[in-house]
């Protein structure tokens, strides 16, 4: 795993939350939803109540997000939201936060690796996930986002064997995506001693933070998982919250004090 700016600025943003006796939040928005007009004012009030702030950039076949994701996803294409604009609206809301960008492979391929990259690291993304990228075929990306200094984020899944799960885990800049159901985003997440095990696993070969996701919309949830990952990631909960029109900012702290 090499060194990178944006695995610094992430990893230390998590630490400072788990230094300090508290499970990290990584909050996730579809970029450009509810609206484009005020997206930028939004990613600000989330960066304000989060350690990490994850951006989903949509796309027209979102193969693992739930319906929730795909619902904004789909708004926000129809309202004109592109890459371009994405990398935007995160210059002009640039903050402390360390922001993630979290894409399907071909937007990236159209927009071309390393002009990606090298626009990406110029706004301040510090990493990326892209769940449809396989470790086998990542070469060309990863050398693309080293080079400027961005993370690549793996994802770990409950069902991911032993030596791959070893291989992704020493592979990860910034932390471990560990998601907890082997299927899509907004679904249940298993709980108790199966999903305790998991994390316990994942967090015992990671040398980087391990953050758990997928389907976590309660306080009690994020009490399970307290000690068994350095942090959680929330999507189509905090989705729902903006689709309602309800505080973001409030439901992330009842989240994570509850």
């Amino acid at each position: 795993m090499t060194h990178l700016a944006g695995a610094d600025r992430l990893e230390r943003a998590i630490r400072r939350a788990t230094d300090s006796g508290r499970p990290a939040l990584a909050a996730f928005l579809t970029a450009g939803f509810p609206e484009r007009k005020g997206f930028a004012d939004l990613l600000r009030t989330i960066s304000d109540a989060a350690e990490v702030v994850e951006i989903g950039v949509p796309f027209s076949d979102p193969m693992a997000d739930g319906v929730t994701i795909q619902e904004s996803s789909r708004l926000a294409l129809e309202s004109g939201v592109t890459l371009g604009w994405i990398l935007e609206t995160v210059a002009r809301a640039r903050n402390s936060t360390p922001v993630v960008l979290m894409s399907y492979l071909n937007p990236l391929l159209a927009r071309g690796l390393a002009d990606f990259a090298r626009q990406a690291a110029e706004v301040g993304v510090a990493g990326v996930i892209v769940p449809d990228l396989p470790y086998e075929e990542c070469g060309p990306l990863r050398r693309a986002l080293s080079g400027v200094g961005v993370a690549l984020v793996q994802l770990v899944t409950p069902i991911t064997p032993p030596e791959r799960l070893r291989l992704l885990c020493a592979a990860s800049d910034g932390f471990v995506y560990a998601v907890t159901t082997a299927g899509t985003t907004g679904g249940d997440t298993d709980s108790g001693g199966t999903l305790r095990g998991y994390l316990d696993r994942v967090r015992a070969l990671s040398p980087v933070p391990v953050l758990a996701g997928f389907g976590i919309r309660s306080a009690g949830q994020v009490r399970e998982i307290a000690g068994h990952a350095d942090g959680i990631i929330v999507g189509s909960a905090l989705i729902e919250v903006l689709r309602r029109g309800e505080d973001p900012a409030a439901f992330l702290r009842r989240l994570r004090d509850g």
